[in-house]
């Protein structure tokens, strides 16, 4: 079910000034082999490809996913069109996982 909160996404904007973000399917896939990555978010509009290379790699190194509202990634972070993003490990990822579980 796709995050639907209005402040997860005003933190994820607050995220991506702060760098500690990475997009696009090679990125995240490193961030998340790399264990950089703290958890990953998919744009629910991403093709079945990047959808399963993702989601197959998350499960592989136990990295927690989350599916964002159609659209709703890229416009958060300024950049439309963006369907991945890694979210490295801090502060900040703790809090925007516990807005992703509500």
């Amino acid at each position: 079910m796709p995050i639907e909160h209005e402040p997860f996404y005003s933190l994820l904007g607050i995220a991506m000034r702060a760098g500690v973000l990475t997009f696009g399917q090679d990125g995240v896939l490193k961030a998340i082999a790399s264990g950089a990555a703290s958890f990953v978010l998919l744009d629910s509009e991403a093709s079945d490809n990047t959808k399963k290379k993702i989601s197959d790699s998350c499960r592989f190194y136990g990295v927690e996913l989350f599916e964002t509202a159609p659209g709703r990634l890229g416009l958060s972070v300024g950049k439309p069109g963006r369907m991945s993003a890694a979210v490295a490990k801090g502060t900040l990822c703790e809090r925007l996982c516990e807005l992703a579980r509500k």
